[in-house]
């Protein structure tokens, strides 16, 4: 069995690989932005969960590698087009592809970008591969439905935290699940391993969603690689407004209310209002404590797998650095 860093070296090895290849392909104007975006680097952690699944089933983790680039790139495609939509300057500590180059060009690279995922997903000689561009057709679709929900809370005060979740089910937690399943499958691993692995991911998804926006408030805006209260500023329905909305009194509500409306109004004195406001409500706890919920129903699911324990030791402890990330 390999290693959480073995399959991250083996990850940075095979994308640096490619980001080459892209760098010399052209139009360099389609081409350069794509390589722009994937040397971000990040934590690639869709790639190496890919790798990990096959792991679980086959030493031979190579024949994963065109699944592997395939999660990443799309990732990084929704990435590109999530910036747009959401005037997002930075990424990872840099300029978002976007902003160095503009947002037409943008556009055309990650939708180069979604379509070269499948170009990489077609060379997997799993006799899964079928069922494999099902599956990532299925999540790419819903991943779109849940960024086209999130679009609209924005709009709406009376978003429900059920739908809330179901919007980060859809928007983030389904590329993981994808990720873990497209793994299993390209082992030709049993069914019910795969479904397992796919519960596991959805779970362990939401629960990572939830701690980014529980970052975005709390986390150290060097490490975190993003604008501390991005999602403060521009009012996004994320859980914590949402039950900040559903606990606080009527003069609490209107404070929300008003900060909300607002068009006018310095950045710094209204991420410091909203933080007083969850503070007081103990949302922080509270928010922990649902991160804790979906995390510990991910680990009995993977407990549930149908392997000795020992071969599933590094797919927890994957999943225990992921929560215990501070970025």
């Amino acid at each position: 069995m390999y290693k959480i860093n073995e399959i991250q070296s083996l990850v940075n090895i095979e994308i640096d690989r490619e980001i080459d290849r892209i760098k010399h392909t052209k139009p360099e104007n389609l081409y350069e932005p794509m390589a722009y975006a994937l040397e971000m680097g990040g934590k690639r952690l869709r790639p190496v969960m890919v790798l990990m699944a096959t792991n679980l089933f086959d030493e031979s983790i190579e024949k994963a590698f065109p699944a592997a680039l395939a999660i990443e790139v799309f990732h990084n495609f929704t990435l590109l087009h999530d910036d747009i939509m959401d005037q997002a300057e930075m990424r990872r500590n840099a300029l978002s592809v976007y902003k160095k180059y503009n947002p037409n060009i943008a556009i055309l690279s990650g939708d180069a970008m979604s379509i070269l995922a499948y170009h990489y997903l077609l060379k997997c000689n799993s006799s899964e591969r079928n069922e494999m561009i099902h599956l990532f057709s299925q999540t790419a679709l819903e991943v779109c439905e849940g960024q086209q929900l999130d679009m609209d809370f924005e709009s709406r005060m009376d978003v429900s935290i059920s739908e809330y979740l179901e919007m980060i089910r859809l928007k983030t937690a389904v590329l993981l699940a994808c990720s873990l399943k497209l793994g299993a499958m390209a082992s030709n691993a049993p069914n019910n391993a795969a479904n397992l692995l796919y519960d596991f991911g959805l779970n362990l998804g939401i629960a990572f969603q939830l701690q980014d926006d529980l970052l975005d408030v709390f986390a150290d805006q060097i490490k975190f690689g993003k604008r501390i209260g991005g999602d403060i500023v521009s009012n996004k329905k994320t859980f914590l407004l949402l039950k900040a909305l559903e606990l606080a009194d009527d003069q609490t509500k209107a404070q929300i209310q008003d900060w909300i409306t607002r068009t006018d109004f310095d950045e710094s004195e209204k991420i410091n209002a909203f933080k007083n406001i969850y503070n007081r409500l103990n949302i922080k706890m509270i928010t922990e404590e649902l991160i804790s919920r979906y995390y510990e129903t991910s680990i009995q699911i993977c407990k549930k797998i149908a392997l000795p324990s020992e071969a599933k030791t590094e797919m927890i402890n994957l999943a225990e650095m992921i929560m215990n990330r501070d970025h």
